[in-house]
């Protein structure tokens, strides 16, 4: 489900295009009029009549692609199909005109192409019966909004041209943060000794050759010093001064500079994965990110299935901590793609995923057939043509106009 970011402004603007759409609407009677006007048939369809001749025109959907379906009348009795010759064209937002041949078809006359969505258009139809010609237009839009210029920019509605991308295909993997083996050091007494005085704290920041502790021989009674094989973070003290020491650590210093990402991986993830990846590592809260890349793939899996990928990732902020479980995305693919949009443009439309085209001062729904995604484009592989200008950021705005006046789907 995806989350909008709806800020206080975004919505005082929303409300203020919901009632300049209404003062709009409200400003022209002749639409009340066509409203109150307008017919619908016995099969509730669209009824057009000049003098006792008159025409029902549906679209029916039912287990088939949407196709038009028109019943012809005379003196409210169905004429046969076979006595009428019907044309129809539908003249789309973007200009585009859909010729309709009919053939008929038990006691109707059957479009012969389908009716693409969105069922949005103003309808041209010409029935020639008995030597005669019957002209009728109509409008039939669903899916539209009207917003100025000016009202999109002040509620902070922008677009982009849909056209080629280069998706980058990943897989998420979770994991948890480690210290590398090879930055991370004990701290030992190389003879058996008392340890006289420790010079730094745990927490401390120490750099190679910095003495760390000094110590006496107990054989020699002779003073020394222990140093820092490796620069880094004091993490862990194990003795104490004048506690006698032989061959245990002393203490542990670590290196966070760089830590690894230990991931756990299933098969059908192993399959994908590859040395050098780039990997994109998250916390998660999603507060930080770090790039990365994959330096290991374990060469077993363990008894539950699941194998070890380790990516390496910089920390010179301190940000990752051992221990911390996060997310990583690995970059497995790059895919050219001829038409992609954003994802933040995405909306739910009825049983469809749709974006809202731009056309002058109007928006448009399309229905969309969808490929793979990333995580910023998601791949069209239908309903939308390339070049075309569509909303993105605030796309909710329109979907919300758009359902104001209702959804449905009648024809």
């Amino acid at each position: 489900m995806k989350i909008l970011n709806i800020t206080a402004q975004s919505l005082l603007l929303f409300v203020a295009l919901l009632l300049s759409q209404a003062v709009y609407a409200g400003g022209h009677d002749h639409t009340e009029e066509a409203e109150a006007t307008e017919e619908t048939g016995p099969r509730g369809g669209k009824l057009l009549h000049e003098g006792n001749i008159a025409v029902e025109v549906t679209v029916y959907e039912t287990g088939v692609p949407p196709e038009m379906r028109v019943f012809v009348y005379r003196d409210e009795q169905l004429v046969p199909p076979s006595e009428s010759q019907l044309a129809i064209e539908l003249h789309r937002i973007d200009g585009q005109v859909d010729q309709l041949s009919f053939k008929a078809e038990g006691d109707y006359l059957r479009g012969q192409q389908t009716v693409v969505e969105p069922h949005s258009y103003d309808v041209s139809v010409r029935l020639e019966l008995q030597g005669k010609s019957y002209d009728w237009s109509y409008e039939s839009h669903e899916g539209r909004s009207q917003i100025s210029a000016a009202m999109a920019k002040a509620s902070g509605i922008e677009t982009a041209i849909a056209g080629p991308q280069t998706l980058n295909i990943s897989r998420q993997l979770f994991g948890v943060i480690e210290v590398p083996i090879d930055r991370q050091a004990g701290i030992y007494a190389p003879y058996p000794s008392v340890l006289e005085n420790i010079h730094v704290a745990i927490g401390d920041k120490v750099k190679a050759g910095q003495k760390i502790a000094t110590l006496r021989n107990i054989k020699t009674l002779q003073r020394y010093s222990v140093k820092a094989p490796i620069a880094g973070e004091v993490v862990e003290w194990m003795a104490s001064i004048g506690q006698r020491v032989d061959e245990e650590a002393l203490a542990r210093i670590v290196d966070l500079s760089k830590v690894w990402v230990e991931m756990s991986a299933f098969p059908e993830d192993i399959e994908q994965l590859a040395l050098g990846q780039p990997v994109s590592v998250a916390d998660m809260h999603q507060h930080e990110k770090a790039p990365g890349e994959i330096i290991y793939i374990a060469p077993q899996m363990t008894g539950g299935h699941i194998a070890r990928a380790r990516a390496l990732i910089d920390n010179a902020d301190g940000h990752w901590r051992p221990g911390m479980h996060v997310k990583a995305d690995i970059r497995t693919a790059q895919r050219e793609v001829e038409l992609a949009v954003r994802n933040e443009a995405l909306q739910g439309f009825r049983d469809f995923t749709v974006v809202f085209g731009r056309f002058d001062d109007q928006f448009e729904v399309r229905m969309l057939t969808l490929g793979q995604s990333d995580a910023e484009f998601t791949e069209i592989l239908g309903g939308l043509k390339p070049g075309t200008e569509y909303a993105t950021t605030n796309s909710f705005i329109i979907k919300a106009d758009v359902l104001k006046d209702g959804a449905a789907h009648d024809h």
